[in-house]
């Protein structure tokens, strides 16, 4: 029975950062707060790829609603037994959890923002805008005296830096949440 509390309470775990994947996604969109640069399309590439809001948002959100769903003890009865039930819930339970969070939305999130986090902002510099840090290979995010050389958008490095390092980290946990629930699966 507390294994079953445990379960839900994880999955329950999922609705926060799901949520907090879509703010920190849409905070991308507005650096510093200014919107001008969304509406001028002068923000990094990984930015318009969406994963934080569809990917490691919406959908992990409909996916923790699936699994609660699932969790709930009042479930439809698809057999006559209540072991066919508990096994159906865990056959749909390991489908939705493992293959689809791990695999496709999680995973796929945290490596897009890695490899941002690795290219570094789109800003303007003294050669107009571009990838300046590109060629770094990360090496740009201990190097801060290169900081200065994005003028516009103001603190783009930090900016960056800061909100792709959090979704970096709410898409591993939602990864690292989804072990202990195959461990009690």
């Amino acid at each position: 029975m507390a294994l079953e509390a445990c379960r839900s309470c994880l999955s329950c775990l999922l609705i926060p950062l799901a949520l907090w994947s879509i703010v920190v996604n849409v905070l991308l969109y507005f650096p510093n707060g200014n919107a001008s640069y969304a509406t001028s399309f002068q923000l990094p590439n990984y930015v318009w790829y969406f994963e934080g809001i569809c990917f490691s948002g919406v959908m992990i959100l409909l996916l923790a609603v699936i699994l609660i769903a699932l969790e709930c003890s009042v479930f439809h009865q698809c057999c006559q037994s209540e072991s066919c039930n508990k096994t159906y819930r865990v056959s749909l339970s390991f489908i939705f959890v493992y293959l689809i969070n791990i695999f496709a939305f999680s995973g796929y999130s945290c490596i897009i923002f890695t490899l941002g986090l690795i290219q570094g902002p789109f800003c303007n510099s003294s050669n107009g805008w571009d990838y300046i840090f590109k060629n770094t290979v990360g090496g740009y995010l201990t190097d801060y005296s290169a900081w200065s050389q994005c003028t516009e958008p103001a603190n783009a490095v930090e900016w960056n830096i800061i909100l792709l390092s959090i979704l970096i980290a709410l898409s591993g946990l939602q990864l690292i949440i989804c072990f202990p629930k195959w461990l009690l699966s």
